[in-house]
């Protein structure tokens, strides 16, 4: 698996939360985030079920920027 670290939330500090890769091969995104409080959780269940092997993170807006540097690069060629 070859993935590239695109980059991390710039105010998170010494931890790496929420950061971003893309799998050169693959082109997925592969994505670490804070996982969703209670409320979020309910409220996007109620648009798409999560099975038990997934689960919903979110991201700040100032990740913004570096999501679409990792989309850009995630583009097919």
């Amino acid at each position: 698996m070859e993935l590239r670290f695109v980059g991390k939330d710039p105010e998170s500090g010494d931890h790496g939360c929420p950061a971003v890769w893309v799998d050169d091969e693959t082109k997925d995104l592969v994505i670490q985030g804070v996982n969703a409080d209670a409320e979020t959780l309910a409220r996007t269940t109620q648009d798409s079920p999560l099975p038990n092997h997934e689960g919903v993170i979110r991201l700040p807006q100032r990740m913004i920027p570096l999501l679409r540097e990792a989309l850009d690069g995630a583009e097919p060629q």
